[in-house]
């Protein structure tokens, strides 16, 4: 979420009213932002949640733009706005994308990142992807904790009743506020979560495709095997044969400004 107040003071004298446009970026739609900008380093889309954890590190950042600048972002914060009301996200995308794009082309020389060093054997702590039809509402307490839990051991054979008793709620209400939350049932994360190491350890390690199916949780190779093409869509050994691949591509030694 990117807060922006769009409000000038003129004179000594405050104004009676503030405007404040308040923007929810998806986060799948950023990391594919980031993809893209920094393709020359990423080597595939599990990469970019990672490296957005090593380089952007402040939860929150309050920005002083300036009222030059604030200024110029007002016409396309209105214009947004005025499209959003319409709801006419599918016929007018590309123009919104374009709003959105100006915005952040002028907050990105604003936005205090962390110095990075980037190799093909870097590491950075992985976070699931979040679903792209996810609803912007707050989140349960007993989603979040059960969230946790899963992160905590990805290994742990987790069945639905037991996380259900963790979190004092029926199976059933535990599966609707889950995926309320996170567009997915708790065990259909935990896939995904379990996929995402796999990713990592045949990155970064010589492990073979048994072995990283059991680190994560899996004892049969054909059911790791079977996760993982259906989450990425190729096999363990073909992801791992592109990374082989890729190992002669050069390292990277990239500074951006603070």
């Amino acid at each position: 979420m990117v807060l922006l107040g769009a409000n000038v003071l003129c004179g000594s004298e405050p104004e009676g009213h503030v405007t404040v446009t308040t923007i929810y970026a998806d986060t799948d739609f950023l990391l594919d932002q980031l993809f893209w900008q920094h393709a020359d380093v990423l080597r595939d889309r599990l990469d970019a949640q990672g490296f957005a954890d090593t380089i952007y590190t402040e939860p929150a950042q309050v920005l002083r733009l300036g009222e030059d600048r604030a200024g110029m972002l007002m016409p396309w914060l209105d214009e947004l706005v005025a499209l959003s009301v319409d709801g006419v996200y599918r016929e007018r995308f590309h123009r919104m994308q374009a709003l959105w794009h100006a915005v952040i082309d002028q907050i990105s020389p604003f936005i205090r990142i962390t110095p990075y060093r980037t190799s093909p054997h870097q590491r950075a702590r992985l976070r699931p992807t979040l679903p792209r039809d996810r609803r912007f509402t707050p989140l349960r307490a007993e989603a979040r904790q059960v969230r946790d839990a899963l992160q905590s051991d990805i290994a742990r054979g987790w069945t639905l009743p037991e996380l259900a008793g963790m979190v004092h709620l029926s199976t059933k209400q535990l599966s609707r506020v889950f995926t309320d939350a996170y567009g997915k049932t708790p065990l259909t994360y935990l896939t995904m979560l379990r996929v995402e190491e796999m990713a990592r350890l045949l990155r970064e390690t010589d492990l073979t495709i048994e072995q990283t199916g059991r680190r994560v949780g899996w004892r049969s190779r054909n059911r790791a095997s079977a996760a993982f093409r259906e989450c990425v869509g190729i096999t363990p050994s073909r992801y791992r044969d592109m990374r082989s691949a890729d190992s002669s591509m050069p390292t990277f030694e990239t500074s951006l400004p603070t």
